[in-house]
């Protein structure tokens, strides 16, 4: 299980903040198959059963991770060589929100079986622009697979991220 959390600053910008966790599933060119494998609040399950999401967190609000996804490796598909989790920020740009505003967001890995908490990567407040951030990645290598902190981010929100791994939005 991919959790990730999130706090809003006390000096935010009046309008609820509204997290998205992401998941894009992606060959070995670095790109999405087909957008069937971008799975977010409104594609929840890839068809494999591999990737599910478990609902969109409108407000971060409560301790705690906001948003998970649900990650069977045993169903992932043979042309899936990474699936990276993002976060992005609905409507930033209407809201004029940014990455600058939100504190204490984390992503963890938890092996869901023994509860055990595998991997937690705090983002840190580095982001003052960005409104889309590549979290971590898990990746195939030598028929295992790893775990890669990334922390790289996006001006653009979720179009941004599309655009990077090859899924067209309107």
């Amino acid at each position: 299980m991919v959790g990730l959390g999130w706090d809003v600053n006390a000096f935010d910008s009046g309008a609820d903040f509204d997290l998205d966790a992401a998941a894009f599933m992606i060959g070995e060119n670095g790109k999405c198959p087909t957008e069937k494998e971008f799975d977010f609040y409104g594609n929840l399950e890839h068809g494999s059963g591999a990737v599910k999401h478990m609902g969109d967190n409108l407000t971060g609000e409560g301790d705690g991770d906001d948003e998970q996804i649900e990650v069977d490796l045993s169903k992932i598909p043979a042309n899936v060589h990474k699936i990276a989790f993002t976060v992005t920020i609905y409507d930033s740009d209407v809201r004029r929100q940014n990455f600058g505003q939100v504190s204490n967001a984390f992503i963890r890995i938890v092996d869901e079986i023994t509860n055990t908490e595998l991997i937690r990567y705090d983002l840190g407040e580095d982001f003052s622009i960005e409104t889309a951030v590549v979290v971590g990645e898990i990746y195939r290598y030598n028929g295992e697979w790893k775990f890669n902190a990334i922390g790289s981010g996006f001006q653009g929100g979720l179009a941004a991220l599309c655009g990077h791994y090859g899924i067209e939005v309107a």
